[in-house]
């Protein structure tokens, strides 16, 4: 990350909360670049960072259980420091307060009262926020006083200097004025000037790429996606006619989208186009694990990009349009953290690559990406697209991959994109897709019994893809697009429509 940017950066500490990624969005959303740490990080490491402020996460677990804790040198570093839930039981104990498990457990919305604090600046005396908790403070630290209380905890926020503790969560939208008692806390407590913006970020990474490319060439993989083509359109004003961008077509992608993709980027920069479709599909014959899947596709692509490398001379880089949930969901970025899925361009990478690699997108989220892409002036057609796995239609295959079982869920797919655009719920969407799965059930067709494979429709509305709710689709899209996937697609007798949401389930089946 471009140092210009880094002055005012605040670092979360990660200790498993489901809303840790919310807390950086929020943070960003208010100009402060902020970067997740896992708790297991070396607090030096950490101090070394110098940020402006440190935030300790939430977490699943119990204070006094067995667990990650934290070190008294952030306390004694005078960094302004905001632990949230389990992150404010952190502090409590380990400034010599008491956390206990008591009978007064909250949970969803709680009125609290709050007292003069920097904290709740300019918020009214009483307000809703979101509580989800089993253990409370029960005695202060020394120096420390009430900020706030609900009806059934009596200490629900604490403050010594520029120390804080929050036992409601400010992040989710559910708290009333938590944007707000971030904002107190970032401008307020911390003194940071609100000087993250993705203008800057782009003007900032084109510089960065631009020295540390100097004379050499650079190749990028398309696959049609905003990210990729966003890292490609930020590399390219870096680094102009030394971009060559190489699109695969792996025959796992959606019907029309090699087209696209050529009609797009085949007269920018230096295009092109690699037919490796029988490759992808003999080295996926016979695998149904997901995570061998992804492994699989991750190191095809290394070995075509590196294939095509050779092609070009003086190639020392390869463009990647990893973003940070990527990192995270792999188990890079945060902790106590296992991989959720190994992406194909992260925990996919093989061990041994020959080139190294430039991610200009590793610390920014879908909706940031999004806006950037915009900025570029990218069409519509690749800014709108929902998000699509990087191992493309083969994780939306449960079981082999085949020809044929690639031609079903892309005639599901195309119907089901074409029925859903025509209702105002689609633009609102994070992503509907179909599952094709090895389940085979009983139908009636022509008068006759037969035996036909399932399709799995699933919609869902996401922030930026780390937490989900299945959609609510009206019923007369969802009764369209059975009636044609099983009229239509022969050896289709039943779709069935996924509930879920996102924990306890992924968005992608596999």
């Amino acid at each position: 990350m471009p140092e210009d940017l880094l002055k005012s950066k605040v670092i979360i500490i990660d200790f498993g909360s489901q809303y840790t990624q919310l807390i950086a969005r929020r943070v960003r959303e208010l100009n402060v670049y902020s970067e997740i740490y896992s708790c297991h990080t070396d607090p030096a490491s950490i101090l070394k960072e110098r940020p402006g402020g440190i935030i300790l996460s939430g977490g699943p677990g119990s204070i006094y259980a067995r667990g990650p804790g934290i070190t008294p040198s952030l306390f004694s570093s005078g960094i302004p420091l905001l632990g949230i839930c389990y992150g404010m039981q952190l502090i409590a104990q380990g400034l010599k307060g008491r956390v206990q498990a008591t009978k007064n457990r909250e949970y969803g919305r709680t009125e609290i009262a709050v007292k003069r604090s920097p904290l709740f600046s300019g918020l009214p005396h009483r307000f809703i926020v979101w509580m989800s908790h089993g253990d409370s403070v029960t005695k202060l630290p020394t120096g420390f006083r009430i900020l706030a209380s609900s009806r059934s905890v009596p200490i629900a926020a604490i403050g010594s200097g520029k120390i804080f503790g929050l036992q409601f969560h400010p992040e989710v939208s559910h708290t009333q004025f938590g944007k707000k008692i971030l904002k107190n806390f970032l401008f307020r407590v911390c003194r940071l000037e609100p000087s993250w913006s993705l203008s800057r970020f782009v003007e900032s990474v084109v510089t960065e790429i631009r020295d540390k490319v100097k004379d050499r060439n650079v190749i990028c993989g398309l696959s049609g996606g905003v990210d990729s083509a966003t890292a490609a359109t930020i590399v390219g004003s870096a680094v102009g006619k030394k971009l060559h961008t190489i699109f695969v077509d792996n025959g796992l992608l959606r019907r029309g989208e090699v087209n696209e993709v050529k009609r797009v980027f085949r007269r920018k920069y230096n295009f092109h186009f690699v037919d490796a479709r029988r490759m992808f599909l003999r080295r996926l014959k016979d695998i149904t694990d997901p995570e061998k899947k992804r492994r699989v596709i991750g190191e095809t692509f290394i070995e075509v990009f590196e294939r095509e490398a050779k092609r070009v001379r003086g190639v020392e880089y390869l463009v990647q349009g990893t973003l940070y949930p990527d990192v995270i969901e792999s188990g890079c970025g945060i902790g106590p953290a296992s991989i959720i899925k190994s992406h194909h361009n992260v925990g996919g990478l093989p061990k041994r690559m020959g080139l190294k690699l430039i991610e200009p997108l590793r610390y920014l989220f879908k909706d940031e990406v999004r806006k950037i892409a915009r900025r570029l002036g990218l069409p519509d057609t690749i800014v709108s697209r929902k998000p699509f796995p990087g191992p493309g239609l083969a994780v939306r295959i449960i079981g082999p991959v085949t020809e044929s079982r690639l031609e079903t869920i892309r005639q599901a797919d195309q119907i089901l994109i074409t029925e859903a655009k025509n209702y105002p719920v689609y633009e609102r969407l994070w992503q509907i897709f179909p599952v094709l799965l090895p389940v085979s059930s009983v139908g009636v067709m022509g008068d006759k019994r037969c035996y036909g494979e399932t399709i799995v429709i699933r919609a869902v509305k996401s922030e930026d893809g780390m937490t989900a709710d299945w959609a609510r689709l009206p019923y007369d899209l969802l009764e369209k697009v059975a009636r044609r996937i099983t009229n239509e697609i022969k050896g289709i007798v039943r779709v069935v429509y996924d509930l879920t949401s996102k924990p306890p389930a992924t968005i992608e089946w596999e």
